[in-house]
């Protein structure tokens, strides 16, 4: 029987990554299996989402005078509860402390939406928009101890358009994390994507530059 990888989500709020990446599990497109979805917001939505569809779905307590090193302490509690082999954020607006990045390093994995190294951090549609930007889109990318910093693996990217708003590039970004983030994700489970010496590897050789997947 084909070995399948055990991963988590976190997530912060209505879980869509999250869902994309449950189907593509179904779907066959990733061969691992989704062992529990966790979330700092009791309210999240995505909550929600991943029980009806019978998925394990857990609370970490990140209230007033939680620190970051004893949330990340609980995380890799839960996490190894469940026995995830890789991490997946999509979401999650929490900033993970050095040692828990230092314990999962190389199986840590998030989602950004900018074309990395471009508009690390907040507000993504609004500054490129400022900038004007030609080009938008979203960025896969290894977590290291600096803030969006870490090796890119994919990039999804599209012309802005002279219509375009906050809004309507919230909606295409999210469209194609919907698109490169599974298959991503899929490549780690199928062993065609690790990490080696600070750098992406994919089907054994570094990669110097994120894949990219252009979209109209």
């Amino acid at each position: 029987m084909e070995r399948t990888l055990p991963f988590a989500v976190l997530i912060s709020g209505r879980g869509s990554n999250m869902l994309a990446l449950a189907r593509a599990v179904t779907e066959g497109r990733i061969a691992g299996r989704m062992v529990t979805v966790i979330s700092d917001q009791p309210g999240a939505a995505g909550l929600v989402e991943a029980r009806r569809l019978g998925l394990a779905a857990e609370v970490v307590d990140a209230g007033p005078g939680t620190d970051r090193p004893a949330l990340g302490q609980r995380l890799t509690e839960i996490l190894k509860q469940h026995g995830a082999e890789l991490v997946v954020l999509a979401g999650f607006m929490r900033i993970l402390d050095s040692g828990f990045v230092q314990r999962w390093r190389g199986c840590l994995l998030n989602i950004h939406p900018s074309l990395l190294p471009a508009h690390r951090g907040l507000h993504t549609h609004r500054r490129v928009l400022a900038a004007g930007d030609p080009q938008h889109g979203c960025t896969v990318h290894f977590v290291t101890e600096e803030l969006d910093a870490g090796p890119a693996i994919m990039q999804g990217r599209f012309a802005v358009g002279s219509g375009d708003t906050e809004e309507s590039l919230s909606a295409r970004v999210q469209q194609l994390e919907h698109i490169i983030y599974p298959r991503a994700v899929g490549w780690f489970a199928a062993g065609r994507l690790g990490w080696k010496d600070g750098a992406a590897m994919l089907d054994g050789r570094p990669l110097t530059t994120a894949v990219i997947e252009d979209v109209q």
